[in-house]
Order: structure tokens, then C-alpha cells, then sequence
């Protein structure tokens, strides 16, 4: 009966938690629906660039870097769940300022360089809110959840992430659906980027339901309130008083000072390259570009709607795939097969590419690649970033990996269009030939990490560093 409830315990508190991805693919992904009204609006009218389209697209980006920068700050000052409350409170604040950003200063239909500038503001403003959760929610899950469940749960981060853009790709679906395009172009966009407040209220009520987490509790010396989220968690006395043990083991770590390094530069090193080739694989342009993805294969605009909404339901597939199979197969196979797929689904866009053959083998070409990144990269990539940092320096490291995610999600966004301008083919060549670089990686420098404690996790770190020392890395430990 103690083993059911911590169980259901566990769940419970996971699902909140993952109410951060859920906004973190609502907030991204809202964008699908709105860009077209946007450029015509904020953009066309102007007489601005397509630079500034893809810049306004992605501005929510640049948030999400400063985000994931601060995270560690806020995470290893106010705990785990206080900054997911800040970061609830930064999504309300960006909906309501993004569906009307004429608010105070300025008047509705009158497009000025103001407006646009107090618009990508509420939009940075959302963008932060996205870099805490995408740091601290998976933070959080991992250091709650039991090592023997913690890959299946983190993956269910993931899931609320493409969840939350399935949710959105319906809602902007029923907002456009039946609609004039003038009627979209004035007032739709509107609502799309409004229906934001209701999950980020949810979620911002919801987290005073749950607990901070046992680890963070522990840094603080608050070992009486560690123990008895352990106790919860982990159903008996014994099992949370052996975990609370060996948590203060690790945080008294002799010859560990918390600096960055000190559990040297490989493990920092290879979060930032998992975080750099989870973007550089060009996986958010068809999240972000989807609808417009598809119109310019000849669908039109309803039709372009439904083909994302089916992309979207792919993803949600795939994504339960990975979190049936990550605790089987593991980490880094499911990371190598998914670089393996996204590399053909890319390859196979580039070759219609090139002989200007549009139509539904792209389509075919395009759910391979999506299918492929959502049962591997996807989730895979956030269970690894919560995984392999040491306790004592998991906030600023975790923060540090965010940050080069979003930097290179905004590169990778935010230069598209001129890419496209450029050359379709070589742009999807790109891609595909960093999803071949990304296996290459994972098989020569990332460990797996199935079934070990967080705390024996932060073993193989010192380990390898005592083995790099002394001449060489070991290769068993990249196998």
C-alpha cells in the first residue's frame, strides 16, 4: 500500500511539474499560427525585411537563452519550485501583453516600430519564462523521481512539450477554422496568442501542491524536510533515510568545490554538444514553419492546418514510443537510431528538393525525420541534461546547456527564411548532415545512464577525469 501511494505520489507531482512543457511547446509553437497575420501586420505594412519576420518569429528565442542563462540562478536561490512559480507568472504576463501589445502606449491598427518593438518584448518576456521551465522542469522531475523510473518520467517532460503544440496547432486550427483570412489577419492572431492564460494559470495554482525537491532541500540543510519528501516518494523510512545519505555524501564530496570544473570539463562539454545537436538538427523550423512548410507544397490554407495538426499526432506517437522503450533499450541507442532516421527523412526532402518535386512523399519524407527526433532527441536529450550533472553543480550547469540550446534554436530559426531564399535543398542538406554528425557524437562521447542513481552518475565524471589525467579516455566508458 506505501509502494502504491509514493507511486501515485509521484505521479501526481510529475504531471504538475510537467505543466512547464506543456507551456514551453504552447508558448513556441503559437507562433505557427500567427506569423503570416504578424509579417502582414507588424511587418508588410512597415516595409521591413524578411530578416526582421524570422527575427520577430524567433524573438521569443532570445528569452529563452536569457531563460536558461538565469536558471541556475534562480533555481540554487529560490529552489526548484519557486522559480517554476516565477516562470508560471512570466507566461501570463507574455499572452496577454502578445494578444495586445498596444496596451498603454500605442493604438490598435496604427503598425509603428514601437509596436513591434513592445510586441517581440512580451514575447522575450514569455521566452524567459519557457528558458527557466526548460531547465528546471526536468531539474525537478529528476531529482524526485526513483532511478529505476527517472528516464520514463523526464520523458514525460517531453511529452508536454509536444502535447502542448499539438494543443496549440488544434487551438489555432479552431480559432482559423471557418474564418476569413482578413478576419485572422485582424483579430484571430489575437485569441491564438490569448488562449495562453488558461495553462499558465493552471500550472501557477498547481505548484503550490507540490514539494521541493529532496536534493535541493538537502543543499540547504533543511535535511528534516529532504527526508520526509523522501519518505513520500520512496514509500519507507529506511529506503528515504539511505537516499538522503547518500545525497549528503555527494554534496560533501571531498576535493568537489561546486565550481563549475571540478568535476572536470568533460561532462559540461558534452551537455552543450547534446543541447547544441538537439537545434543545429533543424528539428523547431518544421515546428515553428510548419503550416507555412506546407502551403508552399500546394497546400492551402486549411489544408496546411490539418498536415500540421497530423504532424503533431505523429509526434505524440513517437514520443510515447520513447518513453516505453527508454528504460529497455536505453539512452544512447535511442539517440543513435533517431540521428540515423532524421538524417534520411532530411536526405530524402533534400532529393525532391532538387528535382522540385512537391508534394506528398515530402509530407512522407518530413513525419520520418519528425518521427525519428520525437522517439530519440526529443525526450532523450532532456533525460540526459537531467541526468548526468553532479549535485553540486547541476543548477549552473543545467543553466549553461539550456542557454546553448536556445542560442543555437535561435540561430537555427531565426535564419531560415534567409535560407530558404537562398537554397531549399542545401537548407534541408544542413540538416540532415548534422543528424549524421549528432550519431557520430552520441556513439563516441556520450555514456549511457540507464538505471544508475544520480549520485552514481557523478562517479563516472570523476572517474573519466582521473582517466583523461592519466593519458586517455577510456572507451568503456563511452559504450
Amino acid at each position: 500500500m506505501k509502494s502504491q501511494n509514493s507511486n501515485r505520489y509521484i505521479v501526481f507531482i510529475t504531471l504538475i511539474a510537467t505543466l512547464g512543457g506543456l507551456l514551453f511547446g504552447y508558448d513556441t509553437a503559437v507562433i505557427s499560427g500567427a506569423e503570416q497575420s504578424l509579417q502582414k501586420y507588424l511587418i508588410d505594412s512597415l516595409g521591413l525585411s524578411s530578416f526582421v519576420h524570422g527575427f520577430t518569429v524567433s524573438s521569443a528565442l532570445i528569452g529563452c537563452i536569457i531563460g536558461g542563462a538565469v536558471s541556475g540562478l534562480f533555481s540554487n536561490n529560490l529552489g526548484r519550485r519557486n522559480s517554476l512559480i516565477v516562470a508560471a507568472l512570466l507566461f501570463t504576463v507574455s499572452a496577454l501583453g502578445s494578444a495586445y501589445p498596444e496596451l498603454l502606449f500605442f493604438t490598435k491598427d496604427e503598425p509603428t516600430i514601437g509596436l513591434l518593438v513592445m510586441f517581440n518584448i512580451y514575447r522575450i518576456l514569455g521566452g524567459i519564462g519557457v528558458g527557466l521551465a526548460s531547465a528546471i522542469s526536468p531539474t525537478y522531475i529528476g531529482e524526485i523521481a526513483p532511478a529505476a523510473i527517472r528516464g520514463k518520467l523526464v520523458s514525460w517532460y517531453q511529452f508536454a512539450v509536444i502535447f502542448g503544440m499539438l494543443v496549440v496547432y488544434f487551438v489555432n486550427w479552431g480559432i482559423a477554422s471557418g474564418q476569413t483570412r482578413e478576419w485572422i489577419n485582424d483579430v484571430g492572431w489575437r485569441f491564438m496568442f490569448a488562449s495562453e492564460t488558461i495553462p499558465a494559470l493552471l500550472f501557477f495554482f498547481l505548484l503550490f501542491c507540490v514539494p521541493e525537491t529532496p536534493r535541493f532541500l538537502a543543499s540547504r540543510n533543511r535535511n528534516d524536510e529532504a527526508f520526509n519528501v523522501l519518505q513520500k516518494l520512496n514509500g519507507t523510512k529506511e529506503k528515504a533515510e539511505s537516499i538522503l545519505l547518500e545525497i549528503k555524501a555527494s554534496l560533501n564530496a571531498p576535493n568537489r568545490s561546486g565550481k563549475l570544473f571540478s568535476y572536470g570539463r568533460t561532462v559540461i562539454i558534452v551537455g552543450i554538444m547534446l543541447s547544441i545537436f538537439q537545434q543545429f538538427v533543424g528539428i523547431n523550423v518544421a515546428l515553428y514553419y510548419a503550416p507555412r512548410i506546407f502551403e508552399s507544397m500546394g497546400a492551402g490554407q486549411s489544408a496546411s492546418m490539418v498536415q500540421t495538426v497530423v504532424m503533431g499526432l505523429v509526434n505524440v506517437v513517437f514520443t510515447v514510443i520513447a518513453i516505453m522503450t527508454v528504460e529497455k533499450w536505453g539512452r544512447k541507442p535511442l539517440l543513435i537510431i533517431g540521428s540515423i532516421g532524421m538524417a534520411v527523412g532530411m536526405f530524402g526532402v533534400v532529393g525532391l528538393a532538387s528535382f522540385h518535386v512537391i508534394g506528398p512523399s515530402t509530407l512522407v519524407f518530413i513525419i520520418i525525420y519528425t518521427a525519428s527526433f520525437m522517439m530519440s532527441w526529443g525526450p532523450i536529450c532532456w533525460v540526459m541534461l537531467a541526468e548526468i550533472f553532479p549535485n553540486k553543480i547541476r543548477g549552473q550547469a543545467m543553466a549553461i546547456a539550456v542557454a546553448a540550446q536556445w542560442a543555437a534554436n535561435f540561430f537555427i530559426s531565426s535564419t531560415y527564411p534567409a535560407m530558404m531564399d537562398f537554397s531549399g535543398a542545401l537548407t534541408y542538406g544542413f540538416y540532415g548532415l548534422m543528424s549524421v554528425l549528432s550519431a557520430l557524437f552520441v556513439l563516441k562521447w556520450v555514456p549511457e545512464t540507464k538505471g544508475k542513481t544520480l549520485e552514481e552518475l557523478e562517479g563516472l565524471w570523476g572517474e573519466e577525469e582521473e582517466e583523461v589525467a592519466s593519458g586517455g579516455m577510456s572507451e568503456a566508458r563511452h559504450s
